[in-house]
């Protein structure tokens, strides 16, 4: 009992990080999609970024070969050779940049100085942010994975490794390649899970909270800066320069694309919106 109690306790004492963003995350997801969804989201993201990573540890793919080493096994919970918190991060990370590429392609309505994605139950599900979602989390782990490699240096300790040092900071282009194609499955199933996931009129947990929209995009961010922050931390400078400009133009066309596309929405926009969500605060100034 004791032990496993030191267990769970390190679990969340040594990633306290990974459990504040997972935190953010239910938040913002369930304000969005409501509990039961975010629940049977939770759960599926985790085990399919679970099984994508034991069969990459085992078989190579869909990241290419890497190993875990468990200095930390005696003090966190591991599950088949993974630490259960790097399987968690999939969830969160998946959710923020589903929910970013909503932001960027659904018309937006401003009104009493809050921002109103007015997206559909089409929007959701379509392959255009499937597309993009799987882009954004894949650009996330382009500056997560280099810096994570360097866990020795900082509190996350030394994990994991290659068995041969890729090209980019030392991860292989396969290990973003198996990023993109999981990423894809776990945002295929979280539009599965809004498709066949009844819930009452207004899911249980939805609410219209000022700028509710701009939750999981604002933690995508703060995921990027926390990072980018302990690259710098570390003294690796020119890696940190490099995630820089790698999201610097995608970052940039969000922006002036959101910008763009506020209060210009069609009347249709807002009808197929309200039709989809009748509770949103759309609702209450149709102007």
């Amino acid at each position: 009992m004791e032990q496993l109690f030191h267990i769970a306790a390190g679990t969340f004492l040594l990633r306290p990080y990974v459990f504040a963003f997972f935190a953010a995350y239910l938040v913002a997801s369930v304000l969005h999609l409501g509990w039961k969804k975010t629940i049977w989201f939770t759960a599926a993201g985790y085990l399919i970024a679970f099984v994508s990573e034991v069969s990459s540890i085992n078989n190579g793919f869909p990241y290419g070969w890497y190993y875990y080493i468990d200095t930390t096994r005696h003090d966190e919970l591991w599950i088949a050779g993974v630490p259960f918190f790097d399987s968690l991060s999939y969830v969160f990370l998946c959710y923020v940049s589903y929910a970013t590429a909503i932001l960027v392609l659904a018309p937006i309505k401003r009104w009493r100085g809050d921002l109103v994605t007015l997206e559909t139950f089409r929007l959701r599900r379509s392959l255009s942010v499937l597309l993009l979602g799987s882009l954004f989390q894949t650009f996330l782990d382009i500056v997560i994975d280099p810096v994570a490699l360097q866990g020795r240096r900082w509190f996350l300790g030394q994990i994991y490794g290659y068995k041969e040092a890729g090209y980019h900071y030392g991860v292989p282009l396969s290990n973003y390649l198996g990023w993109w194609l999981v990423s894809a499955v776990m945002i295929f199933a979280l539009q599965l899970i809004d498709r066949l996931v009844r819930s009452e009129e207004r899911p249980y947990g939805v609410a219209a909270l000022p700028f509710r929209s701009l939750y999981a995009p604002f933690l995508y961010l703060c995921v990027l800066v926390f990072n980018l922050g302990v690259t710098l931390f570390i003294g690796e400078n020119m890696m940190a320069l490099t995630g820089i400009f790698t999201f610097f133009l995608p970052i940039t066309m969000a922006v002036v694309l959101i910008a763009n596309r506020v209060n210009r929405y069609r009347k249709e926009d807002l009808a197929a919106h309200l039709q989809d969500f009748p509770w949103s605060p759309a609702a209450k100034n149709r102007g």
